[in-house]
């Protein structure tokens, strides 16, 4: 009960423009600091895997420091931690680089506390690895024991060089066909790029666009048919979201209600199922090297060189930035150096184009697309 003359408590009001109704929180500075980690990565436009992995260091940090909150801690205890990670746990140069970058967006960005000198602790120098590359006839051997859409998607990691959570993120409007091109867009770095479409995946590609559309008019009818956009995209343009061209190429068996994406809707594929159709298939074909979906990447390029092509062209077609620094192109650079290049079978053949008739031939990107819409040119 509330004597009479008190004056009413005021409450922090916040409203959820997303949903279109306000809830009662409590003010800003009361927010959870995890939560507070989140904002700031989102602010900054960080890729989901960036902050699943900041914010899983960070959890870390504070749990070895029996749940102190960071800012009582200081550099010695950020220096305890990463001597932890790096002796007892023997983790790699680059897991090491990862949690230290993740405590300090912690206290620069989060807490805006100056952490001054970590003594002790550098940036571990990551090493130059040879990344793992498969033979055309065990790229056959692979894709033999995969069927429906694990193959599909396999085609295009090696036939257009992609990236795994590239393909899946595809959309209706990303891919070609006349054109033979498919168009990744917000790739790694929030890059676009355009590269190729193996002529092998045509046909199959046609035929699930059909099934595709099929399930997205009866999702329509069911009350559902959206899909999540890019940004602000589905305030600007209202029914987007529900139009064809907008559409996943791979869709997800299951509508997806998680909160963050608004109303329900149908997410991309999750790539837990093609990475488990691959270690499958590589397991019945007798393989014995260490095959990822990324794997096939490595292939696409080393195949691509030994047929000639030059290492720019392939650098545009992977999407990297500067051939100089690129650490796994030159690595896949390194067998064509120690042995005669293989005509035949590469994923460049199979689109029509006949490699040129020297090692030394360059053809700049823009020609080398035109190849691909004209291969008689």
């Amino acid at each position: 009960r509330v004597a009479v003359g008190t004056p009413p408590v005021r409450r922090h009001v916040t409203t959820n423009f997303s949903r279109g109704w306000p809830h009662m929180s409590g003010p800003p500075q009361s927010e959870r600091l995890m939560e507070r980690v989140r904002h700031a990565i989102r602010v900054r436009h960080y890729s989901r895997r960036t902050e699943e992995a900041y914010v899983t260091w960070i959890r870390r940090y504070i749990v070895f420091h029996r749940k102190r909150h960071p800012s009582d801690l200081s550099a010695p205890d950020v220096a305890s931690f990463l001597t932890h990670l790096a002796v007892e746990r023997r983790v790699s140069a680059s897991t090491q680089n990862q949690a230290l970058s993740a405590v300090l967006f912690l206290y620069r960005s989060v807490l805006e506390l100056p952490i001054g000198r970590i003594d002790g602790v550098v940036r571990a120098s990551t090493p130059v690895r040879l990344p793992v590359v498969l033979t055309r006839t065990e790229v056959s051997a692979v894709l033999s024991r995969l069927a429906g859409t694990p193959r599909l998607v396999v085609m295009l990691l090696y036939g257009a060089g992609l990236r795994l959570q590239e393909a899946l993120a595809l959309r209706v409007k990303d891919i070609d066909f006349e054109r033979h091109q498919i168009t990744v867009r917000q790739g790694k770095g929030r890059k676009d790029r355009m590269t190729m479409m193996p002529a092998s995946a045509h046909a199959a590609l046609v035929e699930h666009f059909g099934r595709v559309r099929t399930q997205h008019e009866r999702d329509c009818q069911n009350g559902f048919g959206r899909v999540p956009l890019p940004d602000a995209l589905d305030r600007k343009y209202s029914n987007a979201s529900v139009e064809w061209p907008w559409q996943f190429v791979f869709p997800a068996g299951r509508i997806c209600r998680d909160p963050r994406w608004g109303p329900p809707c149908r997410f991309h594929l999750h790539e837990s199922a093609i990475q488990r159709a691959v270690t499958e298939a590589v397991r019945r074909a007798g393989i014995s090297k260490r095959v990822s979906c990324h794997t096939f990447r490595h292939s696409f390029a080393t195949h691509l060189l030994e047929d000639g092509y030059d290492i720019r062209t392939v650098q545009e077609l992977l999407g990297h930035a500067d051939v100089q620094h690129d650490d796994d192109l030159h690595a896949c650079a390194e067998p064509r150096r120690i042995r005669c290049a293989k005509p035949g079978g590469s994923p460049v053949a199979r689109n029509g184009l006949q490699p040129p008739q020297s090692n030394t031939a360059s053809r700049s990107y823009l020609a080398f697309l035109q190849g691909l819409a004209f291969p008689g040119r």
